[in-house]
């Protein structure tokens, strides 16, 4: 079992050997060879305890729906869409990110040739309308080309947008010809009911509804080589004052339930088993959520936040604590989008109470950060608060961050960005390992050596099957370590360029374990 499960996640690891010129000495000292002619000491400056390297998940959301981000506008050429994304990717390397999260299905609609929901109209202009080509297919080779993760994010229960910002609103008629709420009216519920900003949601209390939106995921996780699947905070609409008409529902499936704990147990249902289908279809690919920064206040709740703010327990019936503690998840993203100091949500408050959340599940905490209110009255006004943010993450050990959204991160107001990404984000880092994922060191391929080539040091190696990337490391002898300076994908002649000198490289498979070093040099 243990070695088809290695198998089947590409456990690979690599060992380099070098050649060099006569009388040169990568390292720059000739006077003590050990081992395989290396300097005295090269293997000590490339043991694994002396690798540097920060395991943090650095990302943003491309966001789709009403073409926030992406695609700029809906119905442009192919070639301009994949200019525009390229674009992104091109942001993601500079900020040194490590992962991008692609909104793919907005509103109950598809980036890629779906038999379960219609062509998005944000992409194409028209709902339903075939653009020729498929996206999805595309930006994840893209993505991988560019050795980042791609994370395709689904937004499980909105079937349309409002009429109020250009989507068919609450009216069938004007859904996609093959929108599966034209099929299957029983599933749809208008909110607000009789608004202009209506709009139609799958109903979470029908099970049929429920397992065609689970279908339509799984759909992409089979067929595509995505590396997660990430939800936001969609599941039952925020109130707005408004009430969600699911009484046909839950008089049929309520159960005696109150209706709150019913809607709940809806959701968690639904969480639970979309996690378990994933795992079970392709187990290295990763779940996580990104939910309101808020479970429940500790006014209504012992186990509560210090806050005084609205709770996604109550409002919008995410039991999001819940689904930590029953590791029904890979990763959870808490949508932190409040200052330090914010006396209702406190950023430097609700951050340990979430850390705290996690301890010893397994799930592994990423901060949602609002990188969108930069600029705003107050304390964001202030180019350092995400700065600020990042740094108290860093204290309490958080595994990550995502942005939110590209647009707000490629728009650097206050310099904000660039002052987080200096301070933070100067080098690159591993994307963390997910504790279910961690299945040992493997072994190594042949090693086809490196060379000097004026003043830049060629690495190349031998392909092996089912690698995924490796992480390159340039040797300090001085300082007795190795700092990570990049990360390459798996390709068919793996190789990497880069300043003269002596580098520790290691592979890295689809689950991001990572190998032991080996110096080059």
């Amino acid at each position: 079992m243990r070695v088809q499960r290695r198998l089947l996640i590409g456990l690979v690891v690599v060992v380099l050997a070098v050649t060099v010129p006569a009388g040169v000495s990568l390292l720059g000292n000739d006077s003590e060879k050990g081992p395989d002619n290396a300097p005295a000491g090269a293997t000590a400056i490339c043991d694994t305890a002396n690798l540097v390297a920060k395991r943090e998940l650095r990302g943003m959301w491309l966001t789709t729906v009403s073409n926030i981000d992406f695609p700029s506008k809906p119905g442009l050429p192919e070639a301009k869409v994949k200019a525009e994304y390229l674009g992104w990717l091109d942001l993601a390397q500079k900020m040194n990110h490590n992962a991008v999260f692609v909104h793919v299905r907005p509103s109950g609609d598809a980036f890629w040739p779906s038999p379960y929901a219609p062509w998005s109209e944000w992409l194409t202009g028209e709902r339903g309308k075939d653009p020729g080509w498929d996206p999805l297919a595309w930006m994840v080779t893209e993505t991988h080309a560019r050795n980042l993760e791609f994370h395709a994010w689904f937004n499980p229960y909105r079937g349309s947008q409002p009429a109020t910002s250009g989507g068919a609103g609450a009216d069938f008629a004007k859904l996609a010809p093959d929108h599966p709420l034209r099929k299957h009216p029983e599933w749809a519920v208008a909110f607000p009911e009789g608004e202009k900003n209506s709009r139609f949601y799958f109903d979470p209390g029908v099970p049929e509804a429920r397992r065609h939106v689970e279908d339509a995921i799984l759909d992409a996780v089979n067929r595509y080589d995505i590396d997660g699947v990430h939800f936001d905070d969609f599941f039952y609409p925020y109130p707005e004052g408004y009430e969600f008409n699911d009484d046909r529902s839950y008089a049929r499936y309520g159960g005696g339930m109150s209706r709150g704990d019913w809607r709940r147990s809806n959701v968690d249902t639904f969480v639970r088993e979309i996690g378990e289908r994933i795992r079970a279809t392709k187990p290295w690919v990763r779940f996580g959520l990104s939910p309101f920064g808020i479970w429940r206040n500790k006014a209504n709740d012992p186990a509560g936040s210090p806050t005084k703010g609205l709770e996604s327990y109550e409002a919008i019936y995410a039991d999001t604590r819940k689904w930590v503690r029953e590791r029904w998840l890979d990763y959870i993203v808490p949508q932190l989008y409040w200052n330090i100091g914010f006396d209702k949500a406190d950023y430097a408050k609700l951050l340990p109470w979430w850390v705290d959340t996690v301890k010893d599940t397994g799930v592994q905490l990423y901060i949602g950060q609002a990188d969108y209110r930069i600029g705003e009255a107050g304390p964001w006004s202030e180019p350092a608060q995400i700065d600020r943010q990042l740094a108290l993450n860093d204290r309490y050990q958080v595994a990550g961050s995502i942005h939110f959204s590209a647009k707000q991160v490629k728009a650097d107001r206050l310099g904000a960005v660039t002052r987080y990404r200096d301070a933070h984000y100067a080098q690159p880092a591993l994307v963390p390992t997910i504790d279910r994922l961690r299945d040992g060191r493997p072994p190594a391929p042949e090693p086809t050596g490196a060379r000097l080539d004026g003043d830049r040091t060629v690495l190349t190696w031998r392909p092996v099957d089912d690698v995924t990337g490796y992480a390159i490391y340039r040797a300090d002898p001085v300082a007795r370590n190795a700092g990570l300076v990049a990360t390459v994908r798996a390709t068919d002649l793996p190789s990497w360029i880069g300043p003269a000198g002596s580098y520790c490289v290691t592979s890295l498979d689809r689950a991001n374990n990572e190998s032991t070093p080996v110096l080059i040099g």
